[in-house]
Formats: C-alpha cells, sequence, structure tokens
C-alpha cells in the first residue's frame, strides 16, 4: 500500500551518515543520491531523506512516526543498539508489546530531528 516514505532533515549530511549505518541493520542501501535528498532501499528507494535547512529545531515529539519491518528479534536488537551508539534517543527499549500482541517485538528511537522511527517483527505466540 504504501510505495516510500519521505522524512525533512535539517542537516543531509550528518543525517546521511547517521542512516547509512542504521539502516544497513536492515538490509537497505543508498541507492540514491541527489543535492537535496537521499533513498535507501533494498531495489529501490523506498525511504527518503529530504534537506529542510531552513526548518527550526525542534523538541519532543514532531509528530513523525514510521515503523520498518525487521527479519528477527536479533535484527531489532541490532538496529536499536545502532541507533543509541549514533546518537539517536531510545524512545523504547527493545521488546514485546502487549498492548498490541504478544507476538509483536519492537523497539524505537528518536533521531536528531525528532523522528521516532520504530522497528519491528513478530515472534511466535508466548
Amino acid at each position: 500500500m504504501i510505495d516510500h516514505i519521505s522524512i525533512g532533515v535539517r542537516d543531509l549530511a550528518r543525517a546521511t551518515n547517521f542512516y547509512d549505518e542504521l539502516l544497513a541493520t536492515l538490509e537497505y542501501e543508498r541507492l540514491e543520491t541527489r543535492p537535496a535528498t537521499v533513498g535507501y532501499g533494498k531495489r529501490y528507494p523506498e525511504f527518503w531523506l529530504n534537506l529542510r535547512a531552513g526548518r527550526e529545531p525542534t523538541t519532543g515529539d514532531n509528530g513523525a512516526h514510521f515503523c520498518l519491518r525487521a527479519t528477527s528479534v536479533d535484527v531489532v536488537n541490532r538496529f536499536h543498539e545502532s541507533g543509541v551508539r549514533l546518537g539517536a534517543i531510545s524512545g523504547g527499549e527493545p521488546g514485546i508489546r502487549p498492548e498490541y500482541s504478544d507476538q509483536y517485538y519492537a523497539a524505537f528511537i528518536i533521531d536528531r530531528d525528532q523522528n521516532l522511527i520504530e522497528v519491528v517483527t513478530f515472534v511466535d505466540p508466548l
């Protein structure tokens, strides 16, 4: 249903360095680099960074939240660990989210532009 996602970033070079390594945990790679946008994906760009240099810095929740699918619990854990190591804030440690289901294993990070990024995989019922 959704073909691609675009998020605004104030510093494209900094965001590109962050997302190059972070998205590699999900086997995404940088497929497109233009002066004001960078696209990541597996076969085609499905996750885009768009330069919004004039955007005021935000504090707290900017309202942007998206979730990417992981192939395993280990990938969710590595994604969260990598994000925090690269300078993101933990928005929720990896684990089962029983409020969604007993199969929903997810983690959350908040990037430097206050985008809330979730990564999820589904496990066998407990």
